[in-house]
């Protein structure tokens, strides 16, 4: 199929459903009580977007130093994901990527130039979201890096996605611009998952950091941009404080929110330079115990810790676990245990996952652990063993 004839051909009886954003979800979406099957589900939860279950791609995650001009996500990914019984893939992107400027010479995007478009390089996120809807994979686009904002290395944007009126149109062009683009295609198949991680929210009177209003004012003006164009489009905001808290001001706009399972951050990024920089984490175990005996982190804990989330879905707001995992120094064996715990709990709340990443050091897929038995799968190194424990889930 021609990337035109799919962009205009892709919408499906449920992309032209009436939708019910008194859920902030398509009422189309709502998933069967019996599908919630953990040991902590008998507390009724009925997300109100499906339970997706993959990974992250990251074939445009980070614009700099990666000169590739066709950048189209892998199909032997696409269908050894498929393959493995999983169904979302979440693409966190670099607006950098496609902008139409010299940035690779000046390493700087100027406030004026937030919005210089290469249409060239869309065509290449055309035919990823291709790739995977012909495999039955449902895509979600992600701006990782957005005009004023990123997680990573923040202080190469220009100017500020939270302070500045520039970068905040700018972010509402972005996302009008996809909403365009995609606006023939249902949301069994694509959703919008608007910023990744921002930072915990400072008072109301700091005038350089994110507020919650900022973060409110900001999600609700790209939410806006997309609703204009396709009113039924399903749009998913990360949680504050890089996905870890629910975002309350949010709730009444009526959007899906995503919560990311990192927690406890020194288990899961042990070791890993941008996380634990002075090799200071302490060996990991799961459960973890204090020097006094006392427990620091186990399953009750990480029940606590996710039942915000829980209590969000029981008020109708859809939830998804947009990341999730741990770095490939983390032991296996402790990494398995905590994982199992993890994604147990997550299920009893009926919330789907996409695991950081496929590929890579957080993957099932050449995570080059110094502790795991590879197994040879079509040229690749498969950890068999973290795969069996994401298909329970």
């Amino acid at each position: 199929m021609k990337r035109r004839d799919f962009l205009k051909t892709a919408g499906t009886a449920i992309g032209t459903a009436p939708f019910l954003f008194r859920t902030g979800v398509p009422e189309a979406f709502a998933v069967p009580q019996q599908a919630v099957t953990s040991s902590t589900a008998s507390g009724g939860y009925k997300n109100a977007i499906p339970r997706w279950r993959g990974f992250n791609l990251l074939d445009y995650f980070q614009a700099m130093g990666d000169r590739r001009a066709n950048k189209v996500v892998r199909e032997d990914d696409c269908s050894m994901i498929r393959d493995f019984g999983f169904d979302m893939v979440r693409l966190p992107m670099d607006y950098w990527f496609w902008n139409k400027t010299n940035w690779r010479e000046t390493r700087r995007i100027a406030p004026d130039d937030l919005c210089v478009i290469d249409e060239a390089f869309l065509e290449n996120i055309d035919k990823s979201i291709e790739r995977l809807n012909e495999r039955g994979i449902h895509a979600s686009l992600n701006l990782h890096r957005a005009p004023g904002y990123c997680v990573n290395d923040p202080e190469r944007e220009s100017c500020s996605l939270w302070k500045d009126k520039i970068a905040e149109d700018a972010f509402a062009y972005h996302w009008e611009m996809f909403a365009k683009r995609y606006k023939g295609i249902s949301n069994d198949k694509l959703s919008f998952n608007l910023i990744n991680e921002s930072p915990s929210a400072a008072p109301d009177d700091d005038e350089k950091r994110m507020t919650a209003e900022d973060y409110r004012r900001v999600m609700t003006r790209g939410t806006d941009a997309i609703r204009a164009i396709s009113p039924d489009r399903l749009i998913i905001i990360d949680g504050l404080s890089y996905g870890n808290i629910v975002c309350e001001e949010m709730v009444s706009v009526k959007v899906a929110q995503s919560v990311h399972a990192y927690t406890p951050f020194e288990l899961t990024h042990y070791r890993a330079s941008w996380g634990d920089r002075n090799n200071a984490f302490p060996d990991p175990a799961w459960p973890s115990y204090r020097a006094n005996g006392d427990v620091n982190w186990d399953r009750k804990r990480l029940e606590q810790h996710y039942a915000p989330w829980g209590d969000l879905i029981q008020r109708g707001i859809g939830v998804h676990c947009g990341e999730a995992g741990c770095y490939s120094r983390t032991p296996h064996d402790v990494m398995l245990a905590w994982l199992n715990d993890t994604l147990d709990i997550l299920t009893g709340f009926d919330i789907g996952y996409s695991i950081w990443e496929f590929r890579g050091s957080f993957g099932i897929i050449n995570s080059q652990r110094a502790d795991v038995e590879y197994e040879d799968y079509h040229g690749c190194q498969l950890d068999r063993k973290m795969l069996e424990v994401l298909q329970k889930y």
